[in-house]
């Protein structure tokens, strides 16, 4: 699954435009690299956001096309 796609569905972030503008600007890693926003995710990849107010860390456990919103949290996991 495409990364932006992946912020998505997973609700880290809330547009897949503003995931999209996020990876072009060079504010995500995936596994300590810069990642763009076709970049494909697989499970155990390790995603930092890099956001205004802070930096978000965690491992991604499950990936899915369509999750429901209670179940997106199952998705990932906070590492910091």
């Amino acid at each position: 699954m495409r990364l932006d796609k992946y912020l998505k569905v997973s609700r880290i972030i809330k547009r897949r435009t503003i995931a999209k503008e996020a990876c072009e600007s060079g504010r995500v890693w995936i596994n300590g690299k810069v990642a763009k926003p076709s970049t494909e995710v697989n499970e155990e990849d390790i995603i930092e956001i890099e956001f205004a107010k802070g930096k978000l860390k965690a491992k991604i456990i499950n990936i899915a096309e369509h999750v429901k919103k209670e179940a997106a949290k199952e998705m990932y996991q906070i590492i910091e």
